[in-house]
């Protein structure tokens, strides 16, 4: 099993940067791959962004290419979002995701553990 608990989310004006936290518990957390996802309200969840369990490999959603950056310290157990540039619609619960694979993945359903999720609202 692997808990994953987010923070960091909060306001923030558009173009203005926020750094979210994925803190792991639980086992290995170096063999993991990780991702991040968002729901705005009335829409599905959707992949913002995947690392591979070395940190190695990354894939960004078109919506966050350039602007936000996945990075990951396995020392820590800790899995970082960096959102630059911030739009209004980012606005939504960010999750971040994991499990077990040396791949990277996009989907939600490859996913096997979730944390509760973090609020970002930007403001316009």
């Amino acid at each position: 099993q692997v808990q994953l608990v987010e923070s960091g989310g909060g306001l923030v004006q558009a173009g203005g940067s926020l750094r979210l936290s994925c803190a792991a518990s639980g086992r290995t957390f170096s063999s993991y791959a990780v991702g991040w996802f968002r729901q705005a309200p009335g829409k599905e969840r959707e992949f913002v962004a995947a690392n591979s369990w070395s940190g190695g490999n990354t894939d960004y959603a078109d919506s966050v290419k350039g602007r936000f950056t996945i990075s990951r310290d396995n020392a820590k157990n800790t899995v970082y979002l960096q959102m630059d540039s911030l739009k209004p619609e980012d606005t939504a619960v960010y999750y971040c995701a994991a499990t077990y694979g040396s791949n990277w993945y996009l989907r939600l359903n490859e996913y096997a553990y979730w944390g509760q999720g973090t609020q970002v609202t930007v403001s316009s």
